[in-house]
């Protein structure tokens, strides 16, 4: 007869102790592994919330249209009216001045509309729209660098503004983009009066629509647009995609920590398995007195089921509330690229998604060994210390069904069923994988001929003798292992990338608009200043792909379903040249270059890469739409482009004669010699204002610091989420040599009653460990690597550049902390009085 529900929770609260002591792995593991769900799902769920329920303020409408180097046409203003209400301005780089200064700015002109939505705040408390006259609103930072205060005049281009304001919070700013320099906000009628808008300037002219009917579909009005003007060049953009940046930082950042909150399941999930088989063999004497006292199995399971449900209770209720608490972090880490609360957040369905996992790993990691103590007579658990329980082929069942319940709830839950359900198998085939290494270490130990070294050969001998925790030990070391390889090879593959991405050397300045008839001015000018200054100037124009492919079947971008990946060069207008000669850093790989002199039918060469990714070949041809104008020219040859140099790199480059007729500007870069004096630098930056007004520089260094800044900050991110996996791999560890160190109480007590000393019995613990450590070294680096390979070269679209040294070096650091863990575990065992331990067993 069963015991009543009441008696068995009496029994199981009486013998749980109040610290959890014996189910402290089983709670730590469900701790960090619901932790990293809660904060996952929290931090995801609120920057996606933020970017849905702001999209309109971040965007400053439900649509905006932009274009290059021109403003709508009446009858393109017309088609966007028909919609709402318009909203109309200009962004460009220019340059701010001041007597006694100058700066590079990102302009930005706004009409009397601005914003249509959201509130543009000033350092004062006010609360804005489109400045008026000659007012501009101006970033701390443009303040700081002309030396003037709120109240005082400078100069942009030919026009003399007052800065009247100091912007705060900017509610389209993340929308722009990359920054190339403080902003200024300025009327929408500024530009055109400091001839900043001539025919062949580089800006951008932005429409924003506010529809009269809310509920209009953006993506109908954008589809509605891109058909009546496919020729326009139109970048479009909508209120569910404001930042498209950011929607893709999102997406690969979600897809991240996905991997890394299932890698802490996997981990958290083996913990478990380890520490209810180890709580379990420390009360077997416990279950066998029960069940000589009359318990049935059914009461066996109940009791202690409630023992670890509470454990897996109160341990997913703390991870929960450090989720919570870690969110901030990382928030913190991601403040400025993303638009995330600083504060604590709380996302409902994530803390219970997150607390599903969580008991829901639980219970499927310890039925195994729930349903092996339910089954097994009091005898056998009595004799279990010295004679292993057997395997129970319904305590697999149990688990296996329970591994398919959290795979169908990953599956069903996840933005991403593809990238999870491969992350999903890979993880099973990593456990087959080390399930079959343990086997095979034992198979070999058994075969390997006996050492004549004591200590070594007692080491091997531990490794395969019956009820060895070999399998457990393997698991858990090869897990353990591979997080550390995961965490060196992720972090120093993005410290490589910034490296590589963003050079230390570089061009001290690139110039915008430098018009054709002053090109000679512009040398003379720097030469004067610096007169070993590296100087480089290329024709500037910017145009959109129409269509592209064999000249009998061209294809129109237009008709596009979607843009194949790697053809980027397909969205929106994008940088154009031509030239002579081919360009510096570039090499061909198909067909040749046209002669200087070339005067036949128009000619492009194309990026390798882009030309493989739309199916381009040598002969083909491809539109391109320049201020409203198609031109078409045929492929010449095929360029590989050192994209790293950070100098001029186009991936259309055409002949003079295909395009140079079209109104345009020259751009250029300036090399100074290193050391050149500041004071210099600020005299020529003033005289190339004062020469030449409707120019602007950009200042590199400023542009690399950025950079520099976005990508440690990614890494920040990324190494906050890995370092959990890590954590959850030590604990694992430390679970597997505690409960390896509990079942080897009884070899111990024997070699020190036949005379071993502590010394032997350490070195022997060391040894063991020392030798499962060096065969998974080389299966840890395979399975960190490769995880961390996906991750940098999959999920973030980074080059795959580890730094083999510093991931062999935490390896072997990880190496060490396992021997570390080992010696510490071992000392328990040194203490252990013989006469105790042998009545115990």
């Amino acid at each position: 007869m069963s015991l009543p529900t009441r008696t068995a929770w009496a029994i199981a609260r009486r013998d749980l102790n109040a610290r959890f002591r014996g189910l402290r792995l089983l709670l730590v593991c469900i701790v960090l592994g619901t932790a990293a769900l809660a904060a996952i799902g929290t931090l995801t769920a609120a920057i996606e919330s933020q970017l849905a329920s702001s999209g309109q303020a971040l965007l400053g409408g439900d649509l905006e249209v932009e274009v290059w180097q021109r403003t709508l046409t009446p009858a393109e203003r017309k088609a966007l009216g028909a919609y709402g209400t318009i909203s109309s301005g200009y962004r460009m780089q220019a340059m701010a001045s001041t007597p006694e200064a100058a700066a590079p700015i990102e302009l930005k002109a706004v009409d009397g509309k601005w914003p249509m939505y959201g509130t543009l705040t000033l350092a004062d408390g006010r609360r804005a729209g489109a400045p008026a006259g000659k007012d501009a609103w101006v970033a701390a930072t443009a303040l700081e660098r002309l030396g003037i205060k709120v109240g005082e005049s400078f100069k942009v281009g030919t026009v003399t503004l007052r800065a009247a304001g100091i912007i705060k919070d900017e509610p389209d700013r993340l929308s722009e983009g990359f920054q190339l320099g403080p902003t200024i906000i300025v009327a929408e009628g500024i530009p055109a009066e400091a001839g900043l808008v001539a025919p062949g300037a580089l800006y951008q002219s932005k429409h924003r629509i506010a529809f009269a009917n809310p509920a209009r579909d953006p993506a109908a009005v954008e589809e509605a647009l891109a058909r009546k003007f496919p020729t326009a060049g139109f970048d479009i953009r909508t209120r569910d995609r404001a930042s498209p940046g950011a929607d893709r930082f999102v997406r690969q950042m979600s897809d991240f920590l996905t991997l890394v909150g299932l890698a802490a399941l996997v981990i958290a999930g083996i913990g478990i398995a380890g520490g209810v088989s180890s709580y379990l063999d420390q009360r077997r004497a416990s279950i066998a007195t029960l069940k000589v006292l009359g318990a049935t199995s059914g009461d066996i399971v109940r009791i202690y089921a409630m023992q670890i449900g509470a454990a897996a209770l109160a341990g997913s209720l703390a991870g929960l509330v450090a989720g919570v608490l870690v969110t901030p972090l990382l928030a913190g880490a991601l403040e400025g690229l993303l638009p995330v609360e600083s504060g604590f957040i709380i996302s409902p369905p994530a803390l219970l998604l997150a607390a599903s996992y969580g008991l829901l790993v639980a219970f499927a990691f310890a039925a195994a060994p729930l349903l092996r103590a339910r089954t097994f007579p009091a005898m056998a658990l009595m004799r279990s210390g010295i004679v292993p329980l057997a395997r129970d082929r319904r305590a697999l069942a149990a688990t296996a069904i329970g591994i398919a319940g959290v795979c169908a709830l990953a599956l069903t839950t996840t933005a991403q069923p593809l990238l999870s359900g491969g992350f999903l198998l890979g993880a099973g085939a990593a456990l087959a994988l080390l399930a079959g290494i343990g086997w095979g270490i034992q198979r070999l130990a058994r075969r390997l001929p006996r050492p004549r070294n004591p200590l070594l050969r007692s080491a091997i001998a531990n490794i395969h003798r019956p009820g060895a925790p070999t399998g457990a030990l393997v698991t858990a070391l090869g897990f353990g292992l591979a997080a550390f390889v995961l965490l060196a090879a992720v972090q120093s593959a993005i410290d490589g990338n910034i490296a590589r991405r963003v050079p230390m050397e570089a061009p001290d300045y690139f110039v915008l608009d430098v018009p054709p008839a002053k090109e000679p001015r512009f040398f003379t000018l720097i030469q004067s200043a610096f007169p070993k200054a590296g100087i480089r100037t290329v024709p500037t124009l910017r145009g959109a792909v129409l269509a592209y492919g064999p000249k009998d079947k061209l294809t129109r971008v237009a008709d596009l379903k979607e843009i194949p990946d790697g053809a980027w060069a397909l969205r929106g207008e994008r940088g154009l040249t031509y030239a002579d000669r081919l360009p510096q850093g570039n090499r061909i790989v198909a067909g040749e270059w046209w002669s200087p002199l070339h005067r036949g039918e128009p000619l492009v060469s194309v990026d390798a890469r882009f030309a493989e990714a739309v199916g381009l070949k040598v002969g083909d041809y491809l539109t391109i739409g320049i201020l409203g104008v198609e031109r078409t020219a045929r492929v010449a040859n095929l360029r590989e482009i050192d994209w790293e140099s950070m100098g001029f790199n186009f991936a259309l480059v055409f002949s003079r004669n295909a395009i140079a007729d079209a109104p345009h500007n020259l751009s250029a870069t300036i090399d100074l010699p290193d050391g050149a004096d500041p004071a210099a630098r600020g005299r020529l930056l003033r005289a190339l204002v004062k020469e030449m007004p409707s120019s602007s520089v950009i200042e590199v260094g400023g542009i690399l610091v950025e950079a520099r800044k976005l990508l440690e900050q990614v890494s920040l991110a990324t190494l906050a989420a890995a370092a959990v996996t890590v954590l959850a791999g030590l604990a694992v560890l430390m679970g597997a040599i505690a409960a390896a160190r509990a079942a080897r109480t009884y070899d111990t007590v024997m070699l020190r009653v036949l005379g071993a000393s502590r010394r032997q019995i350490l070195l022997l613990q060391l040894a063991e460990y020392g030798l499962l450590a060096g065969l998974l070294a080389l299966v840890a680096l395979g399975l960190g690597g490769g995880l961390a390979w996906v991750i940098v070269t999959r999920l973030f679209a980074f080059d795959w550049l580890p730094d083999w040294g510093e991931v062999l070096g935490v390896l072997g650091l990880g190496t060490a902390l396992v021997l570390g863990f080992a010696l510490a575990g071992s000392l328990p065992l040194l203490g252990a009085k013989p006469a105790r331990a042998l009545r115990e067993l």
